[in-house]
């Protein structure tokens, strides 16, 4: 039996009591899904802006814990609600984060922090853009595969029984995600060069 099976035995299990109003259970339910919801976090968060992963997954557990009541289960495995969430929140997380450009620290620094020049920065972002840019260009479910198997590392079976599909179409939607990803990447570079060799 594969960790991904034992997860969704414990949340088979656990999850109809947490809808009822068990406390322990809702815990465990939380303390199962966090680990998994940190690492969805990290790869679609940089660590470096507010909210960070660690804060978006907290928002995440408690919206899950809020949604609970009316959680019904159909047919797919418990993590693909949690999932859900997650996604809608790190959408609401990214919108935010490109209207807030502050940086919050904890202390006012006794001089000027120079490591980090605006063109540093910009290069950042911008490397970071371009990666969301090009998942944005993908459908709801394809990026959420591409996201869990690339960036997440997880097996194809795993990703399955996150969005509630099958190992086989996971292979096939990865495939063509990446090569639909890898012709908008090749037609913005022609542009670039296009324009280049105009000047």
């Amino acid at each position: 039996m594969k960790a991904t099976d034992d997860t969704d035995a414990q949340l088979s299990r656990l999850v109809p009591s947490a809808v009822n109003g068990d406390r322990r259970a809702l815990q465990q339910v939380i303390d199962i899904i966090h680990p998994a919801v940190l690492r969805y976090c990290r790869l679609r968060i940089p660590a470096t802006r507010y909210p960070t992963p660690e804060d978006l997954t907290q928002e995440i557990c408690l919206a899950v814990a809020r949604a609970l009541p009316g959680y019904r289960e159909e047919g797919r495995p418990f993590m693909a609600f949690v999932y859900r969430i997650a996604a809608n929140k790190i959408v609401d997380a990214r919108r935010s984060q490109g209207r807030d450009l502050s940086v919050p620290t904890d202390e006012i620094p006794d001089n000027e922090v120079t490591r980090d020049t605006p063109e540093t920065l910009t290069l950042d972002r911008s490397s970071c853009n371009e990666v969301s840019d090009l998942l944005d260009v993908l459908g709801e479910k394809a990026r959420r595969i591409v996201s869990l198997r690339v960036f997440g590392g997880y097996s194809a079976e795993e990703t399955a029984a996150m969005v509630g599909s099958t190992a086989g179409a996971v292979r096939v939607a990865q495939f063509r995600a990446l090569a639909k990803m890898r012709a908008v990447l090749e037609e913005r570079d022609g542009g670039h060069e296009d324009a280049r060799t105009q000047e």
